[in-house]
């Protein structure tokens, strides 16, 4: 039997909205925030702080001491003291910059003078970005491993970025200083 178009107005009119069931979808929202703060632990973001040099426009004597600079040019690193002059210099291998010598030779500055933490880095004009990445963080910080384990050991985590003199610039010292002696 058919019911009357008023009889379904009516029921219609009667009847009471649907309930919004909230216990299923705060347990949704539990397992979203739950994964969201799981998978955030992984995925750190690290921030370097680089202090840019200051625009000099008078001569300020320098202060006594080791004034860091590593200057990268396209077929060397030098590694060298702005008052004195190149330190030491690294000439590109076969399969690019000398990383390590550099290193080795910033583990020998570090050890004589350990409460230096600042450094500049100067570079030429067409240097990569990639290479200046890669000389920060050898300048930052060197590798030692340990059994399995590879441990991070701090040189000169302070960093200034500059451009490298012209070549016929760079003050040049009599004869390159001499590393100095592993304790």
């Amino acid at each position: 039997m058919r019911r009357s178009y008023q009889t379904r107005k009516l029921e219609r009119h009667n009847r009471r909205p649907a309930e919004l069931l909230l216990v299923p979808m705060i347990d949704i929202f539990t397992v979203l925030v739950t994964f969201l703060l799981m998978t955030a632990v992984f995925s750190r973001t690290v921030i370097l702080q680089l202090n840019m040099p200051a625009q000099q426009t008078e001569f300020r004597e320098p202060p006594p001491g080791l004034q860091l600079e590593i200057m990268v040019r396209k077929d060397l690193l030098q590694v060298a003291d702005r008052n004195s002059g190149p330190l030491a210099t690294f000439p590109n291998t076969a399969s690019g910059y000398d990383y390590d010598g550099m290193t080795d030779y910033l583990k020998r500055v570090k050890a004589r003078f350990p409460d230096k933490t600042d450094a500049s880095i100067l570079l030429e004009s067409d240097t990569p970005y990639d290479i200046l990445v890669q000389v920060m963080d050898r300048t930052r910080v060197f590798e030692v491993t340990q059994g399995l384990n590879t441990v991070q050991g701090e040189l000169f985590p302070d960093i200034s970025i500059g451009d490298a003199p012209a070549t016929g610039d760079a003050p040049v010292a009599a004869a390159p200083a001499a590393p100095a002696s592993n304790r």
